[in-house]
C-alpha cells in the first residue's frame, strides 16, 4: 500500500492533497523529534558489511566499515507537553527510545529534539 501525505501508509491522495497536509503539518503544530539509533560500536553488523562488500564490488574502493542505523521522526502534540521543562520533554522522549525505539542491550540511541 503507498504512503498517504504524511508518510503514513494508506490508500493515496491526490498530489495536490498531498501538498496542503505537508505545508500543515509543517506549520508547527506540535514538537518534533530525531531519534537516531545505531549498533553499539562492539556489535557485529553483518548487513553493514554486506553493503561494504557490496560497494566494493561496484567500483567504490577504499570503504573500510559500514554500519547500519535507523531514524525515527517523531511529532508530538503541543497539547501532550504542556507546561513541560525542556529537560522533561527530552526525558520522556528518551524513555520512549530506550522502551521501544531501541534495545539497549546492542543499540545505542540519540534523541534530538526541536
Amino acid at each position: 500500500m503507498p504512503l498517504s501525505p504524511l508518510g503514513r501508509w494508506g490508500p493515496p491522495c491526490p498530489p495536490e492533497q498531498a501538498l496542503r497536509a505537508r505545508e500543515e503539518s509543517a506549520k508547527g503544530w506540535g514538537v518534533k523529534a530525531t531519534v537516531v539509533v545505531r549498533l553499539k560500536p562492539e556489535v557485529l553488523d553483518p548487513q553493514g558489511d554486506a553493503v561494504r562488500r557490496a560497494l566494493g564490488t561496484m567500483g567504490f574502493q577504499g570503504v573500510r566499515d559500514v554500519r547500519i542505523g535507523r531514524i525515527i521522526e517523531i511529532e508530538i502534540d503541543d497539547a501532550l507537553l504542556a507546561g513541560a521543562s525542556p529537560e522533561e520533554a527530552r526525558a520522556r522522549l528518551t524513555k520512549m527510545a530506550d522502551e521501544l525505539f531501541a534495545n539497549p542491550v546492542i543499540e545505542d540511541y540519540e534523541v534530538r529534539a526541536g
